[in-house]
């Protein structure tokens, strides 16, 4: 690695530029001009022509050398050196790198040469197919072309997914571990919108048929992005809201920004109709300042009837003024502040992981990646090399679900309990990653293809990123007068990010090499936020606009809610046959003499059956999933240990926040415990259940546990949930800085040591 700190011995700076001069092979002399195979290249200015390529530009004038990385390739080249570095490795350059007036150039097949030197190895080329890859481009047009010609395709024909039909289970895994290709046809499901009815199916791409259709009963499909211009021309088209904004100073329609909300169920009390197809509006002011989150127009709601594209009614609760104070959350009203000093992540010799089609390999892991337009992120046959051999840990993980209730009473706010995957599809919502800033400057950015709500294949740049971190110290000892043993822990991250509406999210998915799986995720973006009467706090008003929430502006209230994530883990422990354990610490009398009166002892139990498994997370319980039928040196049985909890400013969210008579309460059970334990159903995949917009009744978690079978020694599905309790901030206005709440699989018992003992350690 190369050394750019100003502070270092001038011996050693001095030492590094001569290695690294002699490793570039530099020239003496920079030359004017060029020459490629006797004759005059073509020279591009560098900076321009390789970022328009998309890679970065930068140089460090003390070392004399231009650092140029592109994903997972970085090069390193002086001026006028027939070599460069890519990756660490040298190579022979047809043209030098050349300095004109204090510019550089290079040659026009530059480009070329460097990134398609077969020097970065962190792609390689997938030689069988993964029966889990997501459909290509093809594919998802293939699929409409099958209903067409099928004549099951009609032009009003709404697509809330075209996705991959997965092939079953013991013929992925034994792909994953054997290379043996899956006996089921490619085949991709469907669910369609056609006006009021939802219809679901499945198309077999090989054989270019329908091979299931049928209409869901009763069922409200998702929010589409096209729904959100749909609520836009309405209001804008209505006299009653025009007149409705008038009474609040707002003459123009065009300046009101529309946001298309579900409108959740209340047995009728709220005066809906149960089989109209619906969304309520909330709307805010665009003032121009880029934020118009921050200018709520308050107690106004419009209910609009989205498959006749109309104005249903209008619920207006009273006027409160709009907060019309300019609140921009780009910074662009303060100071500017000096940039940071660079902070260099540098892989000057190549990534340690590689990716083979959606499958990478880091370190002892292996496991594949794919984006999904519902839950987005979802990692599949998860395994582990155990000094040789691949063993399994997880066949399937990704975020099951999530609610964010608001417990505001008011016309604008009760019915806030956003499902943002169930409703609104979180992976069509993907957020692009931005390196640097997003990501580190290290991470790869993969692209995925998803279909939009017309059918047709959607391209989403840099839907994920792939890096490797340092995370602090693996272990070490210090033993008096001896030397230090100590090592580097290492972890690979996988991120995605959504954006729904005003809150932006994080998914990590986080592996280290002693086989703990992280989950992390971040709220950030901008506060709901509610205007009220009240300035400050001493206002006469506070106490009564505060009853709910925060106040965090002048006239800005930040409704108290709740972020409430659930994450399906279809742990397969060394295998499909799995048990839930509890150990329990204990105090026990001492019974074996000595002045001790009391003992620590641990008191374990298998759980029987589903219901037993649902429960509140208690953090002096252990909990494992562990395989009865595999037991490691010692005789334990190996397992995996299964912690959700929260961190961060806000206290654990340990259920919703409402009373047990709201209606939220027959419709929902994920959000009120933390561990579900379900026996695996492949069409169990929603902790909401798979229509959840405008459901009645629980057809998730609730459902899926009814018959309540036996969980012990069979094929079980972990169900995670995790969040926090959101009591808004002063810091968190105009932009909330990322809160992070977390869950944990840790390795108990399943290896016969420390795994990583050795690790880091020169070979001999």
């Amino acid at each position: 690695m190369f050394n750019k700190t100003r502070g270092s011995a001038p011996h050693t700076v001095r030492a590094l530029s001569l290695a690294l001069s002699l490793a570039l092979g530099t020239a003496a002399v920079w030359t004017p001009s060029a020459q490629a195979h006797g004759s005059a290249a073509e020279m591009l200015p560098m900076k321009k022509t390789l970022e328009d390529f998309g890679a970065t530009v930068r140089w460090d004038g003390y070392a004399q050398v231009f650092t140029i990385a592109r994903n997972s390739t970085l090069v390193r080249v002086k001026p006028g050196a027939r070599t460069a570095l890519v990756n660490g490795q040298p190579l022979r350059l047809d043209v030098p790198v050349v300095m004109r007036k204090g510019q550089p150039f290079v040659a026009q097949g530059f480009i070329n040469q460097v990134f398609q030197s077969g020097l970065d190895t962190t792609f390689v080329l997938e030689r069988t197919p993964s029966p889990l890859n997501p459909l290509t481009a093809d594919e998802i047009k293939a699929t409409v072309d099958i209903l067409k010609a099928a004549g099951r395709y009609q032009s009003s024909y709404r697509f809330t997914e075209i996705t991959l039909k997965t092939p079953p289970k013991d013929q992925v895994w034994n792909f994953a571990l054997t290379g043996q290709p899956v006996q089921a046809p490619r085949q991709a499901a469907f669910v369609i919108l056609n006006g009021k009815t939802v219809i679901e199916g499945t198309a077999n791409l090989a054989a270019r048929t329908v091979t299931d259709w049928k209409e869901v009963e009763g069922a409200h499909g998702m929010v589409l992005l096209d729904d959100f211009a749909t609520v836009q021309a309405v209001i804008e088209a209505s006299p009653e809201y025009a007149q409705a904004l008038a009474k609040r100073g707002v003459n123009d329609v065009k300046k009101v920004i529309a946001t298309p909300l579900t409108v959740g169920y209340f047995d009728g009390k709220d005066g809906l109709r149960q089989e109209e197809r619906l969304l309520k509006v909330v709307s805010y002011l665009d003032v121009g300042d880029g934020n118009y989150w921050a200018h709520p127009i308050e107690n106004l709601v419009a209910v609009v009837d989205i498959e006749n594209k109309k104005l249903l009614k209008i619920e207006d609760q009273g006027v409160i003024p709009v907060p019309m104070k300019a609140t921009p959350y780009d910074g662009r009203d303060r100071k500017a502040t000096p940039a940071p000093k660079p902070l260099d992540i540098s892989e000057p010799e190549g990534k340690n992981y590689t990716i083979t089609g959606n499958t990478l390999h880091w370190r002892n892991w292996d496991f594949h990646v794919r984006l999904d337009s519902r839950v987005g992120l979802m990692l599949s046959t998860v395994t582990y090399n155990d000094k040789g051999t691949k063993r399994k840990v997880m066949y399937e993980g990704s975020l099951g679900g999530m609610i964010v209730p608001y417990g505001d009473p008011d016309v604008g706010w009760y019915f806030k309990a956003y499902l943002d995957s169930g409703e609104y599809g979180m992976g069509t919502l993907t957020s692009p990653i931005q390196r640097g800033k997003d990501a580190p400057d290290n991470a790869v950015l993969l692209d995925a293809t998803l279909a939009d709500y017309t059918g047709k294949p959607a391209e989403l740049p840099n839907a994920i990123a792939v890096f490797e971190r340092y995370a602090g110290p693996e272990f070490k000892h210090q033993e008096m007068g001896q030397p230090n043993i100590s090592t580097e822990r290492r972890e690979l991250v996988v991120r995605w990010i959504s954006t729904v509406g005003n809150y932006d999210y994080i998914f990590d998915w986080v592996f280290a090499e002693n086989g703990t799986i992280g989950i992390d995720a971040g709220a950030t973006g901008i506060e709901a936020v509610k205007g009220v009467q009240s300035r400050t706090m001493q206002d006469a008003t506070a106490a009564e606009d505060t009853r709910y929430g925060t106040l965090l502006d002048h006239h800005i209230v930040g409704t108290t809610h709740q972020h409430i994530y659930n994450f399906r883990l279809d742990m397969d422990v060394d295998g499909e046959g799995n048990s839930l354990t509890e150990v329990d610490p204990v105090v026990a009398d001492n019974t074996r003499g000595g002045p001790r009166t009391s003992t620590m002892q641990t008191v374990q139990r298998t759980v029987a059956t589903e219901k037993q498994a649902a429960q509140k997370f208690d953090p002096t319980t252990i909990r494992l999933l562990s395989n009865p039928g595999k037991n490691n040196k010692v005789g334990n049985p190996v397992s995996y240990q299964l912690i959700p909890y929260a961190g961060g400013t806000h206290p654990i969210a340990k259920g919703a926040n409402f009373g047990k008579d709201e209606w939220i309460y027959n419709r929902l059970s994920f959000m009120d415990r933390q561990l579900w334990v379900t026996r695996y159903n492949p069409d169990e995949l929603f902790p909401e259940g798979k229509y959840p917009n405008r459901s009645k009744h629980d057809t998730g978690l609730g459902q899926f546990t009814a018959d309540d079978q036996s969980i012990v020694n069979t094929d079980n599905v972990v169900w995670l949930t995790t969040g926090t309790t959101h009591v808004a901030r002063a810091e968190e206005w105009p932009i909330m800085p990322t809160e992070w709440v977390h869950a944990l699989l840790k390795p108990w018992n399943f290896f016969d040591a420390t795994p990583t003992l050795g690790l880091n350690q020169p070979t001999k």
